[in-house]
């Protein structure tokens, strides 16, 4: 029996442009961003090695909940990855502008 709670996400038009800009607004949940740019697949603790679990499952939570990312189980892992087409569709250009701002910050910190 599974006891997993499912991932909840918001479909594409419950985007909301306050919770996505709230969820961006931190700087852990950009580095976050900013590391699924590329399009791969993270778990937590490849994302965010040195963040406390549960510290980085509420950015997670905060980010998914948003609409910002996607998760789904694989086993008992969880991946994420960025909802690029959905954040680009509902809101043209934000995503592409919140990059190239973290990005180019004079004290920009890649992951």
């Amino acid at each position: 029996m599974d006891t997993m709670k499912p991932l909840t996400h918001p479909h594409r038009d419950e985007l909301r442009i306050e919770a996505v800009l709230d969820a961006m607004a931190n700087p852990i949940r950009l580095r976050i961003i900013e590391r699924l740019a590329d399009g791969e697949e993270l778990t937590c603790s490849t994302a965010l090695p040195e963040v406390s679990p549960s510290t980085a499952s509420r950015h997670w939570h905060v980010l998914r909940e948003a609409g910002v990312l996607y998760a789904r189980r694989e086993g008992r892992v969880v991946l994420h990855h960025l909802r690029r087409d959905d954040l680009d569709a509902r809101f043209p250009g934000l995503l592409d502008s919140v990059l190239h701002a973290v990005r180019t910050a004079p004290d920009a910190t890649h992951a």
